[in-house]
Protein backbone atom coordinates (compact mmCIF):
# COMPACT_ATOMS: atom_id res chain seq x y z
CA UNK A 1 0.00 0.00 0.00
CA UNK A 2 1.29 3.45 -0.89
CA UNK A 3 1.32 6.51 1.32
CA UNK A 4 0.32 10.07 0.50
CA UNK A 5 2.83 11.77 -1.85
CA UNK A 6 2.73 14.85 0.40
CA UNK A 7 3.74 12.76 3.44
CA UNK A 8 6.54 11.17 1.43
CA UNK A 9 7.81 14.58 0.31
CA UNK A 10 7.70 16.13 3.77
CA UNK A 11 9.47 13.13 5.27
CA UNK A 12 12.12 13.25 2.54
CA UNK A 13 12.76 16.92 3.27
CA UNK A 14 13.10 16.23 6.98
CA UNK A 15 15.64 13.43 6.46
CA UNK A 16 17.62 15.47 3.95
CA UNK A 17 17.53 18.52 6.20
CA UNK A 18 18.89 16.61 9.17
CA UNK A 19 21.77 15.29 7.07
CA UNK A 20 22.60 18.72 5.64
CA UNK A 21 22.58 20.50 9.01
CA UNK A 22 24.33 17.71 10.92
CA UNK A 23 27.87 18.33 12.13
CA UNK A 24 28.54 14.70 11.15
CA UNK A 25 26.46 14.04 8.02
CA UNK A 26 27.96 10.59 7.47
CA UNK A 27 26.85 9.42 10.92
CA UNK A 28 23.38 10.86 10.31
CA UNK A 29 23.16 9.01 6.99
CA UNK A 30 24.12 5.79 8.78
CA UNK A 31 21.47 6.38 11.46
CA UNK A 32 18.69 6.77 8.89
CA UNK A 33 19.89 3.81 6.81
CA UNK A 34 19.86 1.59 9.89
CA UNK A 35 16.47 2.89 11.02
CA UNK A 36 15.09 1.90 7.61
CA UNK A 37 16.88 -1.47 7.97
CA UNK A 38 18.62 -1.14 4.59
CA UNK A 39 22.06 -2.61 3.98
CA UNK A 40 24.89 -0.65 2.38
CA UNK A 41 24.84 -3.07 -0.56
CA UNK A 42 21.08 -2.73 -1.18
CA UNK A 43 21.28 1.04 -0.91
CA UNK A 44 24.25 1.22 -3.26
CA UNK A 45 22.48 -0.91 -5.84
CA UNK A 46 19.36 1.24 -5.68
CA UNK A 47 21.45 4.40 -6.04
CA UNK A 48 23.35 2.82 -8.99
CA UNK A 49 26.70 3.38 -7.28
CA UNK A 50 29.79 1.64 -8.56
CA UNK A 51 30.54 0.16 -5.15
CA UNK A 52 29.00 -0.12 -1.68
CA UNK A 53 32.23 1.33 -0.31
CA UNK A 54 30.99 4.77 -1.35
CA UNK A 55 28.26 4.60 1.31
CA UNK A 56 30.74 3.14 3.80
CA UNK A 57 33.24 5.93 3.14
CA UNK A 58 30.64 8.63 3.78
CA UNK A 59 29.36 6.96 6.97
CA UNK A 60 32.86 6.53 8.37
CA UNK A 61 33.94 10.06 7.49
CA UNK A 62 36.56 8.97 4.96
CA UNK A 63 34.78 11.06 2.35
CA UNK A 64 33.86 14.72 2.73
CA UNK A 65 30.26 15.81 3.25
CA UNK A 66 27.99 14.61 0.43
CA UNK A 67 26.55 17.12 -1.99
CA UNK A 68 22.88 17.95 -2.38
CA UNK A 69 22.43 15.66 -5.42
CA UNK A 70 23.91 12.69 -3.58
CA UNK A 71 21.71 13.32 -0.51
CA UNK A 72 18.65 13.54 -2.77
CA UNK A 73 19.50 10.15 -4.32
CA UNK A 74 20.21 8.71 -0.86
CA UNK A 75 16.82 9.76 0.53
CA UNK A 76 14.96 8.69 -2.62
CA UNK A 77 16.57 5.24 -2.46
CA UNK A 78 15.68 4.76 1.23
CA UNK A 79 12.05 5.69 0.67
CA UNK A 80 11.73 3.62 -2.51
CA UNK A 81 13.15 0.51 -0.87
CA UNK A 82 10.81 0.93 2.09
CA UNK A 83 7.79 1.41 -0.17
CA UNK A 84 8.63 -1.84 -1.91
CA UNK A 85 8.48 -3.51 1.52
CA UNK A 86 5.06 -2.05 2.33
CA UNK A 87 6.05 1.42 3.61
CA UNK A 88 6.44 0.21 7.19
CA UNK A 89 9.05 2.77 8.22
CA UNK A 90 7.58 5.58 6.14
CA UNK A 91 4.29 5.16 7.98
CA UNK A 92 6.06 5.27 11.33
CA UNK A 93 8.25 8.26 10.55
CA UNK A 94 5.32 10.03 8.91
CA UNK A 95 4.24 10.82 12.46
CA UNK A 96 6.88 13.56 12.24
CA UNK A 97 4.52 15.46 9.98
CA UNK A 98 1.65 15.37 12.44
CA UNK A 99 0.46 18.50 14.21
CA UNK A 100 1.90 18.97 17.71
CA UNK A 101 -0.31 17.54 20.44
CA UNK A 102 -1.23 19.14 23.72
CA UNK A 103 1.74 17.31 25.24
CA UNK A 104 4.15 19.62 23.40
CA UNK A 105 4.60 22.89 25.29
CA UNK A 106 7.18 24.39 22.91
CA UNK A 107 9.22 23.12 19.98
CA UNK A 108 11.89 24.95 17.95
CA UNK A 109 14.83 24.28 15.67
CA UNK A 110 17.91 26.41 16.33
CA UNK A 111 19.19 28.28 13.23
CA UNK A 112 22.71 27.12 14.19
CA UNK A 113 23.94 24.35 16.52
CA UNK A 114 23.92 25.48 20.17
CA UNK A 115 26.52 24.28 22.63
CA UNK A 116 25.16 22.17 25.49
CA UNK A 117 27.01 24.30 28.03
CA UNK A 118 25.05 27.35 26.80
CA UNK A 119 21.81 25.35 27.02
CA UNK A 120 22.64 24.46 30.63
CA UNK A 121 23.51 28.05 31.45
CA UNK A 122 20.20 29.30 30.02
CA UNK A 123 18.00 26.86 31.93
CA UNK A 124 20.01 26.56 35.17
CA UNK A 125 20.96 23.07 34.06
CA UNK A 126 23.36 20.55 35.54
CA UNK A 127 24.45 17.29 33.93
CA UNK A 128 23.46 14.56 36.40
CA UNK A 129 23.66 11.41 34.27
CA UNK A 130 25.46 10.02 31.26
CA UNK A 131 28.48 12.18 31.97
CA UNK A 132 30.68 9.73 30.07
CA UNK A 133 28.68 10.41 26.88
CA UNK A 134 30.01 13.70 25.50
CA UNK A 135 27.55 15.73 23.47
CA UNK A 136 28.82 19.09 22.26
CA UNK A 137 25.81 20.65 20.55
CA UNK A 138 22.06 20.41 19.96
CA UNK A 139 20.09 21.65 16.95
CA UNK A 140 16.76 22.24 18.64
CA UNK A 141 14.55 21.55 21.64
CA UNK A 142 11.14 20.21 22.57
CA UNK A 143 9.49 21.03 25.89
CA UNK A 144 7.15 18.15 26.75
CA UNK A 145 4.47 17.83 29.39
CA UNK A 146 5.51 14.37 30.54
CA UNK A 147 2.21 13.53 32.18
CA UNK A 148 0.17 14.38 29.07
CA UNK A 149 2.64 12.54 26.83
CA UNK A 150 2.35 9.35 28.86
CA UNK A 151 -1.45 9.57 28.95
CA UNK A 152 -2.14 10.65 25.37
CA UNK A 153 0.55 9.32 23.03
CA UNK A 154 1.04 5.82 21.65
CA UNK A 155 4.46 4.41 20.83
CA UNK A 156 4.52 5.57 17.21
CA UNK A 157 3.13 9.00 18.09
CA UNK A 158 6.16 9.80 20.22
CA UNK A 159 7.91 10.70 16.95
CA UNK A 160 5.85 13.90 16.94
CA UNK A 161 8.09 15.20 19.71
CA UNK A 162 11.17 15.38 17.50
CA UNK A 163 10.26 18.16 15.08
CA UNK A 164 12.64 18.34 12.11
CA UNK A 165 15.66 16.73 13.76
CA UNK A 166 16.47 14.22 16.49
CA UNK A 167 19.64 16.13 17.40
CA UNK A 168 17.78 18.10 20.04
CA UNK A 169 17.18 18.50 23.76
CA UNK A 170 14.07 16.70 25.01
CA UNK A 171 12.92 18.79 27.97
CA UNK A 172 10.44 17.06 30.28
CA UNK A 173 8.26 19.16 32.57
CA UNK A 174 5.35 18.21 34.84
CA UNK A 175 7.20 14.98 35.65
CA UNK A 176 5.56 12.64 38.15
CA UNK A 177 7.75 9.60 37.53
CA UNK A 178 11.19 10.27 35.96
CA UNK A 179 11.62 6.65 34.90
CA UNK A 180 8.24 6.68 33.15
CA UNK A 181 9.24 9.86 31.31
CA UNK A 182 12.47 8.17 30.19
CA UNK A 183 10.39 5.29 28.84
CA UNK A 184 9.02 7.74 26.26
CA UNK A 185 12.56 7.91 24.90
CA UNK A 186 13.13 4.20 25.39
CA UNK A 187 10.16 3.05 23.29
CA UNK A 188 10.80 5.44 20.41
CA UNK A 189 13.03 4.54 17.46
CA UNK A 190 14.12 8.18 17.41
CA UNK A 191 16.41 9.39 20.20
CA UNK A 192 17.23 12.94 21.36
CA UNK A 193 20.82 14.05 21.94
CA UNK A 194 20.15 15.04 25.57
CA UNK A 195 17.25 14.71 28.01
CA UNK A 196 16.36 17.48 30.46
CA UNK A 197 14.22 17.08 33.59
CA UNK A 198 12.65 20.30 34.83
CA UNK A 199 12.24 20.75 38.60
CA UNK A 200 12.38 16.98 39.27
CA UNK A 201 15.71 15.24 39.63
CA UNK A 202 15.86 11.92 37.75
CA UNK A 203 15.92 8.90 40.02
CA UNK A 204 18.24 5.90 39.76
CA UNK A 205 15.89 4.04 37.40
CA UNK A 206 15.70 7.01 35.01
CA UNK A 207 19.49 7.38 35.06
CA UNK A 208 19.91 3.69 34.25
CA UNK A 209 17.55 3.97 31.28
CA UNK A 210 19.45 7.02 30.04
CA UNK A 211 22.77 5.19 30.45
CA UNK A 212 21.36 2.26 28.49
CA UNK A 213 20.42 4.62 25.65
CA UNK A 214 23.75 6.49 26.05
CA UNK A 215 21.98 9.83 26.41
CA UNK A 216 23.21 12.54 28.83
CA UNK A 217 20.68 13.72 31.42
CA UNK A 218 20.40 17.33 32.61
CA UNK A 219 18.51 18.61 35.64
CA UNK A 220 17.04 22.10 35.23
CA UNK A 221 16.20 24.14 38.33
CA UNK A 222 14.45 26.90 36.36
CA UNK A 223 11.92 28.40 38.84
CA UNK A 224 8.88 27.93 36.60
CA UNK A 225 7.76 26.51 33.27
CA UNK A 226 7.16 30.05 32.04
CA UNK A 227 10.77 31.07 32.75
CA UNK A 228 12.07 27.82 31.29
CA UNK A 229 10.33 28.39 27.96
CA UNK A 230 11.22 32.09 27.99
CA UNK A 231 14.91 31.24 28.44
CA UNK A 232 14.88 28.64 25.68
CA UNK A 233 13.25 31.10 23.29
CA UNK A 234 15.86 33.71 24.23
CA UNK A 235 18.55 31.15 23.43
CA UNK A 236 16.88 30.66 20.05
CA UNK A 237 16.96 34.42 19.40
CA UNK A 238 20.64 34.58 20.35
CA UNK A 239 21.40 31.77 17.90
CA UNK A 240 19.44 33.63 15.23
CA UNK A 241 21.42 36.83 15.81
CA UNK A 242 24.67 34.88 15.49
CA UNK A 243 23.34 33.28 12.29
CA UNK A 244 22.70 36.77 10.93
CA UNK A 245 26.25 37.83 11.80
CA UNK A 246 25.45 40.00 14.81
CA UNK A 247 27.65 39.95 17.88
CA UNK A 248 26.03 38.74 21.08
CA UNK A 249 27.10 37.73 24.57
CA UNK A 250 26.62 34.16 25.83
CA UNK A 251 23.15 33.64 27.36
CA UNK A 252 22.90 34.74 31.01
CA UNK A 253 21.55 32.49 33.72
CA UNK A 254 17.85 32.89 34.37
CA UNK A 255 16.48 34.31 37.59
CA UNK A 256 13.13 34.22 39.27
Amino acid sequence: MSVSPSIREVLARRIAGEIIFSSRPGSTMKKWRELFAVSQVSLSERMLLSSSTVISDYESGRRKSPGAKFIRRFVWALLTIDEEKGSRFIREFAKLTSSPTMAIVDLREFPIPVRVEYLCRAINGEVVGGTDKFVKEVNGYTVVDARKAVEALSGLEYAQLFGATTERAMVFTNVEDPALAMMIVRVSNLKPRVVVFHRVKPDEAAIKLADYEQIPVIYSSAPSLELLVKSLRKLYRIALRIKLGRRVKPPPKISA
